[in-house]
């Protein structure tokens, strides 16, 4: 991982389940996520189970406005585990999730599967290079909803919340849905 800030154009959705070939048990990385509380900031672990091995981070995060999700600012610093050692005090509220990867149309797809009091929610990711690029795209088959645009499905918001929010909120999303037409 290189030292930079990047912009990264994002779709992002929610699916019920994983797309055939996987199972729960297909090849994937662990995630743990702590979000450092009333900042932008969280302490990245990633846990590489095939090989035991851990990469970790520090990143700050900056969604551009008006943007939901879809469009953020992302700098991080590569750890070493003696430096991440030192940010522990200031871990936050935590994120654990499996992230398996698939393809679709050619693209990458990340596919995270969150763990803990959020386990139920499935949330598919696809990165882009441009946001033309992003807007234009055909989601997957298997993408039950669209949740770019809407920050609540945000991983330093979702860490405050439970599977049970998540499903209110879908709820009110399909009912404006169904208001609209």
């Amino acid at each position: 991982m290189d030292n930079t800030t990047r912009t990264e154009y994002r779709r992002i959705f929610l699916f019920d389940s994983l797309p055939e070939p996987l199972t729960p048990a297909s090849e994937h990385i662990q995630l743990f996520d702590n979000y450092i509380h009333e900042t932008r900031l969280r302490l990245r672990s990633i846990r590489y189970p095939q090989t035991k091995t851990w990469r970790r981070s520090l990143e700050k995060l900056q969604f551009t406005d008006g943007s939901g999700i879809s469009i953020c600012e992302v700098s991080a610093i590569e750890l070493s585990e003696y430096e991440h050692a030192v940010f522990e005090p200031f871990e936050g509220t935590e994120i654990r999730k499996n992230r398996y990867e698939s393809r679709h149309e050619g693209r990458a797809v990340a596919l995270d599967i969150y763990l803990g009091k959020l386990w139920g929610l499935n949330r598919g990711r696809i990165d882009f290079a441009s946001e033309m690029e992003m807007r234009a795209f055909r989601l997957p088959d298997y993408a039950a909803i669209d949740v770019s645009d809407d920050q609540f499905f945000y991983d330093g918001n979702l860490v405050n919340l439970t599977f049970a929010d998540v499903q209110a909120r879908v709820a009110e999303m399909l009912q404006a849905k169904e208001k609209a037409g």
